[in-house]
């Protein structure tokens, strides 16, 4: 009896021995690999358009793997510079009319040391070691030199040195750092890209499978190549009325496009885009090997999307200083531990809504400055959505600007631009119109077209313009409409 009971002891003792570490390896914190492109609509992918012929086989393979937003935006901007509030919320999880003052922007009541409550400080705090690369400028500084590793430079080039391949050579070192050092400490990495911004500067190789050329004749046009992308659906030769920012630089002094809307012209642009997208792919696959091959993947969220979307000849335009779905809309696909896989969700996220997400995945508080929301509930499951509304902004040129707003399939747009020389609505039915279709595009279907005239549509114009106004003192918006 005292040999069993002695045995007994022992087996208790190895098993108690042996239980912290099996439990503390399945509550290892998790890692954070955090992608963030530069000018990319979610329509250039197959995940969000089966017909592109933009090949992304590591993207496609996150989407697979994990969840896909189809309703994650930015909430605008107050800057021609797009990215610069874009980025200022990524990082603080704050409104747009709440960031700080930036850039001509002057916030009456600014958030005093807003830096320590972003990412690289709140997950620094938290025990993770953290890294960051991407473009410089357009951004925001303050919180960007939060990470513990900071490895930022602008690559548009066409070259390994120049391009993409820089960025996740900066990854891949940090990563190698980290394996042979045996650190253990979670990471979070923020793995940014210069590209797909202009100057396209595709590597040769993919600029000829996409049968683009890098055209810098002012004077004449690129030539037409069967490889090139078809024109996105909405395109048109020119915007029916003016968008509002006179001299924009986006629409009037990229590199290889100019004022030109020709066909050609956009096939070409659009076949630099895919290029510069399909390197970012690559080198996302590189640092995807890496993780697995150090047993990290599986233990890793990770995140992708773009600081806001763009045009290229869609309805006349080529930047990101609209609110159409293409610009206004971003790519987002989540993959990580104990998350959907092959799963799709509306979501009805902002970009300023990854802060808090991230904090919660981690099992951390959220910095008292957050806005937005987390949605994990989502990734979950357990919500379809984690707001019925939303709301968008771009004041970067003639002042009150655009503004816009989102229920359910409905969608309102107005312009108050060029000193009131320019007052236009648009609205849409999005399940019926989802390529926002104008008159001007020649659509047979009646519903596919602007139905803001349309005397049908008068009790849902007025119920969405008065949302939108709503939602302007909802989120503290200066201006008010030339009609509110």
């Amino acid at each position: 009896m005292k040999f069993i009971f002695s045995l007994s002891i022992v087996s208790a003792l190895l098993i108690g021995c042996l239980s912290p570490g099996k439990e503390s390896k399945e509550q290892k914190p998790p890692n954070f690999l955090f992608v963030i492109v530069d000018d990319q609509s979610p329509f250039d992918l197959k995940t969000y358009d089966p017909s592109s012929i933009l090949e992304t086989p590591n993207i496609d393979r996150l989407a697979s793997e994990g969840v896909v937003f189809e309703s994650a935006r930015h909430m605008g901007s107050f800057l021609g510079a797009v990215c610069t509030p874009s980025r200022h919320m990524v990082m603080s999880g704050r409104t747009l009319w709440h960031l700080p003052s930036i850039r001509g922007y002057d916030n009456p009541n600014p958030p005093e040391n807003l830096e320590q409550q972003t990412i690289g400080a709140v997950f620094n705090r938290a025990g993770y070691k953290t890294m960051r690369t991407c473009k410089k400028g357009n951004s925001y500084g303050a919180a960007n030199q939060q990470f513990s590793v900071v490895k930022d430079a602008g690559k548009r080039g066409d070259t390994p040195e120049t391009g993409s391949a820089w960025h996740a050579d900066q990854v891949l070192n940090y990563l190698n750092e980290r394996d042979s050092t045996n650190t253990e400490d979670p990471f979070f990495i923020y793995f940014g890209f210069s590209h797909p911004h202009d100057p396209r500067n595709g590597t040769p190789e993919l600029l000829e499978k996409y049968g683009a050329v890098n055209h810098t004749d002012k004077n004449s046009l690129p030539l037409f190549n069967p490889k090139q992308p078809e024109l996105p659906p909405n395109y048109l030769g020119e915007h029916p009325f003016h968008h509002g920012h006179p001299n924009l630089r986006d629409e009037v002094a990229v590199s290889g496009v100019w004022k030109n809307r020709d066909t050609t012209t956009v096939r070409n642009e659009l076949g630099r885009e895919f290029a510069c997208s399909e390197n970012i792919d690559i080198q996302l696959g590189r640092v995807l090997d890496k993780l697995e091959k150090m047993g990290e993947l599986d233990n890793t969220y990770i995140v992708y999307t773009s600081d806001h979307g763009i045009a290229i000849g869609r309805h006349g335009l080529m930047g990101k200083q609209n609110l159409y779905e293409h610009t206004w809309r971003v790519p987002m696909i989540v993959k990580g531990p104990d998350i959907p896989k092959g799963k799709r969700v509306k979501g009805n996220v902002y970009l300023l809504d990854l802060l808090p997400t991230f904090c919660d995945l981690a099992g951390i508080n959220s910095p008292p400055t957050v806005e937005g929301k987390s949605f994990k509930p989502v990734l979950e499951g357990k919500e379809e959505t984690i707001r019925d509304v939303m709301y968008a902004v771009y004041s970067g040129g003639t002042k009150p600007g655009m503004r816009c707003v989102m229920k359910d399939n409905w969608k309102l747009i107005k312009y108050d631009v060029m000193d009131g020389e320019v007052r236009e609505t648009q609205l849409f039915d999005l399940n019926e119109n989802p390529h926002e279709f104008l008159p001007e595009h020649g659509r047979s279907k009646p519903l596919q077209t602007n139905l803001a005239n349309d005397e049908a549509f008068l009790d849902k114009k007025m119920e969405m313009e008065a949302l939108l106004l709503s939602e302007m003192k909802k989120h503290d918006d200066p201006y008010r409409l030339w009609d509110q």
